[in-house]
């Protein structure tokens, strides 16, 4: 099949030259003219055959905003855009009641791979267009991991989906989003429990124990011993066990940990549903602080307890 790609960073590039290794055509197109120095985007449609489909694969918010608007006003009835980024859901809804006045097809496609996925394949949550997705599975199939080695989970056999390849039409416009949202969020917070354990098992020498309480780990074997076998064995583990080997002291990172909206949206939606979610929250509210140095808020404890109980609070600078 052709497919049109806007959006050439480390995944949009790589996304491309799995579809091009997979026996399809590809058309691409950048904003920055350092990565495709051609044409302009009248161009990059025109390349395409009807009816086209074109998946863009720029940051989420007014770059996605912009492209999609204006691809729109290049393409014709049939056409389809996909959103592969990590658009809000809600974003998604509005955009493709614009699209649909124009008779054009919008999917929006969550993508979990970064940039192993050249490799190990994209997983991929869609919604959107029905029959544009079903048109499209040729490029879906190229780009997801396949079965490859995962065993198939008990009790499924004879159930006729493609979650098995490793791509899953999710339902309407938005829902593809939606899912790969929560799908960060649940990452949010199986980021934090490792992080939090490993600092645990760090912090085991620690002089403030009694002597013969005292342990002295490796924490890059022990990644590597939970990797085989253990029950948290996962690819978030093979990665912290890559990263201990690379750098045991992780000497090359601030600590301060951005986030990239998933998992406040994620957050959103459970209030808007009135489900709880503790551990996910935790870990969102964790990122904001690690960016912050002691606040206002620390002192007042600190304050208080000094005295309701005159407890003694190490002194500023001490």
């Amino acid at each position: 099949m052709q497919l049109g790609m806007i959006g050439l960073g480390r995944m949009g590039a790589n996304m491309v030259r799995r579809l091009m290794k997979g026996g399809h055509q590809c058309a691409v197109f950048d904003l920055s003219q350092d990565n495709v120095k051609k044409l302009a985007a009248e161009d990059f449609v025109k390349k395409l055959s009807k009816p086209r489909a074109a998946w863009v694969m720029v940051p989420a918010g007014a770059p996605t905003e912009g492209t999609v608007l204006d691809l729109a006003a290049l393409m014709e009835p049939g056409d389809t855009i996909i959103d592969g980024g990590n658009s809000y859901y809600k974003d998604d809804i509005r955009r493709s009641k614009i699209l649909k006045d124009k008779g054009i097809h919008y999917l929006d496609v969550g993508t979990s791979g970064g940039v192993w996925g050249i490799e190990r394949g994209y997983c991929m949550m869609i919604g959107g267009s029905k029959e544009s997705a079903q048109r499209l599975d040729p490029i879906f199939k190229t780009l997801a991991p396949g079965i490859g080695e995962v065993a198939a989970t008990a009790g499924r056999k004879g159930k006729n989906s493609s979650a098995e390849q490793g791509y899953l039409y999710c339902g309407p416009s938005g829902a593809g989003h939606f899912v790969k949202m929560v799908h960060n969020g649940i990452e949010y917070g199986l980021m934090q429990a490792y992080a939090e354990g490993f600092d645990i098992m760090r912090n085991a020498s620690s002089k403030e124990l009694p002597e013969d309480h005292r342990y002295q780990f490796d924490l890059g074997d022990i990644a590597e011993l939970w990797r085989r076998g253990s029950v948290v064995g996962s690819w978030l583990l093979d990665l912290t066990a890559m990263a201990l080997t690379e750098d045991p002291e992780l000497s090359r990172f601030t600590g301060a940990v951005q986030d990239s909206g998933e998992g406040r949206w994620t957050i959103l939606a459970a209030i808007e549903e009135a489900v709880p979610c503790d551990v996910l929250a935790a870990s969102l509210f964790t990122r904001f602080r690690s960016r912050q140095d002691h606040t206002f808020a620390e002192k007042m404890l600190s304050g208080m307890r000094n005295k309701f109980g005159g407890h003694v609070e190490r002194a500023a600078g001490g």
